[in-house]
Parts: structure tokens; C-alpha cells; sequence
């Protein structure tokens, strides 16, 4: 699974995220037909994984995971115990508090 960077594309929900929200960086990307917007706030991050045509497979979540933790989340702010996760067939939601516990 490749994961491409779609932020320029994106740059209305980009902008509307940065001033209606906590967040102080917005970026989405996509896996095919599975988009990500991954946010980071002062106090969290989110993952955001969407895919309008098919449920999303558990090793999409797992890959999708991985990518983030290791290039964008800041792992040793983190207890990874403590992500919170709300399940849909085509959404998931992943919040990441920043703090251990």
C-alpha cells in the first residue's frame, strides 16, 4: 500500500480544519480509495481513515498506523496504550492524546 501526500489538493478542508479547530497542522493523504486526514493539536493527534466504496480492512488500519507513528507522530510524547478508536465500516477514527500516562 503506497500513501501519497494530497494536501495541495485538498486546501478548502485544509484551511477550515486550521480555523475552526485546536489544530495546528492538517494533511490528507490517500491509500487508493482509502483518504486520511491526519491532524495534530496541541494536546492530540487524529487520524481520520475514510474509504467510500468498501469497508476498510483491518491491515489498511494497521498499515495506516504504522506510516503515521513512525514519520508523523512524535512516538515518546505518546502512550500508545492509551488510542482511542471509534469503529465504522468506511470510517475510523484514531485520537492519539500527547502525554504519557
Amino acid at each position: 500500500m503506497k500513501i501519497i501526500n494530497t494536501t495541495n489538493s485538498h486546501a478548502e478542508l485544509v484551511n477550515n480544519q486550521l480555523a475552526n479547530t485546536d489544530a495546528i497542522l492538517v494533511e490528507t493523504y490517500s491509500a487508493g480509495n482509502t483518504d486520511v486526514i491526519f491532524t495534530k493539536a496541541p494536546k492530540h493527534y487524529e487520524l481520520l481513515i475514510t474509504n467510500n466504496y468498501r469497508a476498510i480492512r483491518q491491515d489498511e488500519i494497521e498499515k495506516i498506523r504504522s506510516f503515521f507513528l513512525k514519520r508523523k507522530i512524535d512516538t515518546k510524547a505518546i502512550d500508545q496504550r492509551n488510542i482511542q478508536t471509534l469503529v465504522s465500516p468506511t470510517l475510523i477514527e484514531m485520537s492519539i492524546p500527547i502525554g504519557k500516562a
